[in-house]
């Protein structure tokens, strides 16, 4: 059952004593040998499928590897009993079995990040964007540490702190009232609950008997909690596998925290760690790069990288003269390498640390008619008409849910107005109920007029009706097209928006509305069972990109490092590696602690970034480049020198660099050679 696999991957496949860490190098095959060994705990062991759980941070990961598990089973019919899926997806399901023992409606509300966004700018009284995201990132990070308002008000340094504090602890309030809860309180509140109560952490123990974890070192404190408390208990062997590597833990900025790496040491101590070092990636070349880099980093657990794959390329550095000719080089070089290997777009990455750094290669790229895709742009499920749907199925799945009220009744516009919902706001407010109850409470005809009343209780009637008809019929497929139909959201668009707009805007809405009927009709996701409308409110919440997207066009992509993590292309160019940049600038002022943490981030994110490419690797830098419009010094990045170029791979002397006409003239000679018709 473990064929194929190197003999350090057959021993994490085939370990079945207790808690294991696999420590897996990049482009190692953590993955294989995840699903291998779901493979084997089905095949071998004797494990049901449905008390298997396997957790990773992309829906996309997650359909991929039960996808894989599928087509590695005798019975791939299997797969589909696992619980495969994201910790926020897991969270999710448990809180909606076990609301009601956290006090919260089954139907409770998930609150994006607009929604907490108009929330937190409420209870401050700002409009202040950059306060706001502040106060919603210490927040975030407060609940991930597993925080609580008081706590983060007592540890406060300052004044600043204690408002956010202060801030915090009327947003959880908030949140309570409205029988909702934000993305952070999906892995929150079942370990809370895990913690207090202690049948139903049993319940789920005996659900989940076999945990694995993907990227391991990307776990925050209150993942890693929930974990502990998913396979700890008295009289029980923890059974779970964790995966994942130190040298590529990147996400300390949203609470990561590669302590936890140390603390499975000391929670586990029969922990088994076995290291795949062995890369199915990279050249050599490339290899010894990122472990010279890496090599700096004070280590948690010794690993170097090898490869099977020859020497390789000589890895390329470049100075440019400003951040404009680093990107017409990029292009022209790219171009260039794309023709001599008779490659396609799709084989190049062009990757750099931050989104600021696109707009003028994009230019470049442009100019030179090079397709290309940019990483990290707008989720289909954060387009606004796509909100605006959502907004409504919220409504309909807890009438409760305050923001999806405000939303939905002004979407299109009913003439329900700013100051006839500041008046129903402060109404709600006295009564302490939702602004949907508040419409039918008696004395609400004393504040507001009867033109001013009626569009809220046609609004709220007609709610009510759908979600009757939901309860009733349960399947999703009608009551969609019902819902289009009443709320008359295609004319809407084209009243708002030009005809070309409105078009593919609604076009949007239908993909989506079909998505879901394929969804609510237990179509070719692999799920068995009809979802009903409110099911499916729920789980689109959680979504943050459509699935089963066409294939990926020939274009090169452009991707932050942060991006790019676990893809792989076969020619890289790293650009803008310079000092300010990678590594970042940060506070200069924070204490020596925080600074050297910071650099060995920002180094890890140099061996992410080398550890790309496959084939060949180019590294740009710039001797000046535009900040706020004026041109500054740059100098070389520290992890230039820290990758111990040899001779071979020396950077190009200043006359080396060659002009866009000099490269155009080579390019124009190399096509007017005859091809050569012996490759020997």
């Amino acid at each position: 059952m473990s064929h194929g696999l190197n003999a350090p991957q057959r021993n994490a496949v085939n370990y079945m004593d207790g808690p294991c860490l696999v420590l897996a190098g990049a482009g190692s095959g953590k993955t294989r040998v995840i699903t291998q060994k779901i493979v084997n705990l089905i095949e071998l062991h004797g494990y049901d499928p449905k008390h298997i759980a396997a957790l990773t941070f992309t829906n996309k990961a997650a359909l991929e590897m039960q996808e894989r598990i599928g087509k590695l089973l005798a019975e791939p019919r299997q797969a589909r009993q696992l619980t495969v899926s994201t910790f926020h997806s897991l969270g999710v399901k448990i809180l909606r079995q076990e609301a009601q023992a956290l006090g919260l409606k089954d139907r409770f509300s998930i609150m994006d990040s607009d929604d907490c966004f108009s929330l937190v700018q409420d209870l401050a009284i700002t409009t202040d964007k950059q306060l706001i995201r502040r106060i919603q990132t210490a927040m975030s990070l407060w609940k991930n540490a597993l925080i609580t308002p008081e706590l983060a008000l007592q540890q406060a340094k300052d004044e600043d702190e204690a408002t956010a504090a202060r801030i915090y602890a009327s947003y959880v309030a908030t949140l309570s009232a409205y029988q909702a809860v934000d993305f952070d309180d999906l892995i929150r509140l079942p370990v809370e609950l895990f913690r207090h109560n202690e049948a139903v952490r049993d319940k789920w123990q005996r659900r989940l008997r076999y945990l694995l974890v993907d990227e391991y070192q990307d776990t925050n404190t209150c993942q890693y909690e929930l974990v502990k408390l998913l396979v700890t208990g008295i009289g029980k062997k923890p059974m779970f596998t964790a995966v994942g590597d130190d040298d590529q833990a990147i996400y300390a900025w949203r609470g990561a925290t590669i302590e936890n790496l140390k603390t499975l040491q000391v929670d586990f101590p029969n922990l088994e760690i076995i290291k795949l070092e062995q890369n199915y990636r990279s050249t050599t070349r490339i290899l010894q790069a990122a472990n010279a880099v890496i090599g700096n980093n004070p280590k948690l657990f010794e690993k170097s990288l090898w490869s099977e794959h020859g020497l390789g390329d000589p890895i390329k550095v470049l100075g440019m003269a400003d951040d404009e000719q680093e990107a017409e080089q990029v292009a022209i070089m790219l171009s260039a390498h794309r023709f001599e290997r008779r490659a396609k777009f799709s084989d190049y990455a062009i990757l750099y640390r931050g989104n600021h750094q696109a707009r003028v290669i994009e230019q470049a790229l442009r100019r030179e008619r090079i397709p290309y895709t940019i990483s990290g742009g707008q989720s289909f499920f954060d387009r606004a008409e796509i909100k605006d749907i959502i907004a409504y199925l919220r409504l309909i799945a807890n009438e409760d849910d305050d923001p999806a009220f405000i939303r939905a009744i002004t979407t299109p516009k009913r003439g329900v107005g700013q100051a006839t919902l500041e008046v129903l706001g402060a109404f709600a407010g006295q009564w302490q109920c939702s602004l949907f109850n508040a419409v039918f409470k008696g004395g609400i005809e004393a504040k507001l007029t009867d033109r001013q009343l009626r569009p809220l209780r046609e609004f709220c009637t007609f709610i009510n009706q759908v979600e009757a008809h939901a309860h009733r019929e349960g399947h999703a497929e009608q009551l969609l097209d019902d819902l289009m139909k009443e709320i008359n959201y295609e004319a809407y668009l084209y009243d708002s928006f030009d005809d070309r707009a409105a078009q593919n805007k609604w076009q949007n809405v239908l993909d989506f509305t079909q998505w879901l009927k394929t969804k609510g009709s237990g179509g070719k996701d692999g799920t068995d069972d009809h979802r009903s409308l409110l099911d499916l409110t729920q789980m689109v919440a959680l979504m943050s990109m459509m699935e089963g997207k066409d294939e990926e066009p020939d274009a090169v992509r452009m991707s932050t490092l942060h991006a790019s993590k676990g893809l792989e292309y076969p020619h890289v160019f790293l650009v803008g590696v310079e000092e300010g940049i990678l590594p970042h600038k940060g506070d200069s002022d924070a204490p020596i602690e925080t600074l050297a943490a910071r650099i060995e981030e920002e180094r890890r994110l140099m061996y992410v970034g080398i550890t790309r490419a496959q084939r060949s690797l180019h590294v740009t830098w710039c001797k000046k480049r535009k900040r706020a419009g004026a041109p500054v010094h740059c100098d070389p990045s520290r992890f230039i020198k820290e990758m111990k170029l040899d001779e071979g791979d020396a950077p190009p002397k200043e006359d080396e660099i060659l002009t866009p006409k000099e490269r155009l003239a080579n390019l124009k000679a190399l096509l007017s050679q005859p091809k050569d018709t012996n490759p020997l």
